[in-house]
């Protein structure tokens, strides 16, 4: 069937890239923390509320709050008061975490050019154009 085919074919794909990934960014960086960054730096204001990560990490407010605090003490990120509410808690990338994302987004992109190298240009587009309708079906 079809959808065995592309479920085994999706699984390698995503288990070679997660591979890769998180033996590449070591010991600095993880993949999870490379989305944060990415997510931070990619955003309109260049500091987010830990609740606006939730639906793009996919995990629980807990679990989020061990993350920033590893990336904290790594000197990825700061977390800082809202001056005029101080229930908000913003969090924002350091230097350092904005080097780390470059690094981590070259290794990712060098990464999927190799993989995506073996099929022609036009074909690269159709790939890309084809998971955009499954994904936003």
């Amino acid at each position: 069937m079809i959808t065995q085919e592309f479920a085994k074919l999706w699984w390698k794909l995503s288990k070679d890239l997660h591979l890769h990934m998180e033996h590449a960014l070591a010991p600095s960086l993880t993949e999870g923390q490379l989305t944060v960054l990415e997510l931070l730096l990619s955003s309109n204001q260049d500091k987010m509320k830990p609740s606006d990560f939730i639906e793009y990490l996919n995990t629980t407010p807990a679990a989020i709050t061990t993350l920033f605090d590893r990336m904290e003490k790594s000197g990825l990120i700061t977390r800082e008061r809202d001056e005029k509410d101080r229930r908000i808690v913003w969090v924002k990338a350091t230097d350092k975490g904005r080097e780390e994302c470059e690094r981590g987004l070259k290794i990712r992109e060098s990464f999927l050019q190799n993989y995506l190298g073996r099929i022609s240009s036009h074909n690269q587009q159709l790939l890309v154009y084809l998971l955009g309708k499954v994904a936003n079906a």
